[in-house]
């Protein structure tokens, strides 16, 4: 059985990562790798990261409401570095009604905040699959 290769990002200038560690956690309990990459990183980092990493999921943690705009440009920076395979989980503070423009913007999964980590980790595992 493959291991699958999270990559835990926070994008922007969201200085909160308590619950993007508690997601790490969980994705790692649950037999996962997790790359951490810890706070404030740009789209470009990130999708660089990610593609040198070799990750099979990208997973953005956002709190500062710039969710649709920041995963459209971790969107696109993964397509300008070769990553557009690598689907993206966003999770955070989200509007139900911003869920629908993130999945038309290509977002594999939306997992709110108060979201059960065991449904975080099937949502992991759904977009890995897909």
């Amino acid at each position: 059985m493959t291991v699958l290769r999270v990559l835990v990002a926070k994008p922007g200038l969201d200085g909160h990562d308590k619950g993007a560690k508690v997601v790490a956690r969980a994705l790692r309990d649950a037999g996962m790798e997790v790359v951490y990459m810890g706070l404030r990183n740009s789209p470009a980092k990130i999708a660089v990261t990610a593609v040198q990493e070799d990750v099979d999921v990208v997973g953005l943690s956002v709190l500062s409401g710039a969710h649709l705009s920041l995963s459209s440009k971790v969107l696109a920076a993964l397509r300008e570095s070769g990553g557009d395979d690598i689907p993206v989980v966003v999770g955070g503070t989200i509007p139900p009604a911003d869920v629908p423009r993130l999945i038309e913007l290509g977002v594999a999964a939306v997992v709110p905040t108060s979201t059960p980590l065991e449904s975080v980790v099937s949502a992991v595992r759904a977009a890995a699959s897909s």
